[in-house]
């Protein structure tokens, strides 16, 4: 037996980003949303792989890298492509 955690229909913003440098090609839909304590959720259109983030977590590239499956220096050209258009979040309690 399932038990229902949530079940929310909320109309969100969607930004389609796609770019492309000498080595790698992003296509991005970033929505945004209130879930996810205020992260956007950043789906990457070629590989459906998806991740709540905000602007705060792009230091992390190794994350970024895994997460997208991307070279490292893929994920520091992500972070540059995604930094000015995710909020900074300050650190909320998740419980």
């Amino acid at each position: 037996m399932l038990e229902n955690l949530y079940d929310v229909i909320e109309s969100s913003n969607v930004n389609f980003v796609g770019c492309i440098s000498e080595e790698s090609r992003f296509d991005f839909a970033i929505v945004y949303t209130s879930h996810f304590f205020g992260k956007p959720l950043v789906i990457c259109m070629q590989t459906g792989r998806s991740l709540p983030l905000s602007a705060d977590d792009l230091g992390d590239t190794d994350l970024l890298s895994s997460r997208f499956l991307v070279t490292e220096e893929a994920a520091i050209e992500l972070r540059s492509l995604l930094g000015s258009r995710l909020p900074n979040l300050e650190m909320k309690d998740q419980y």
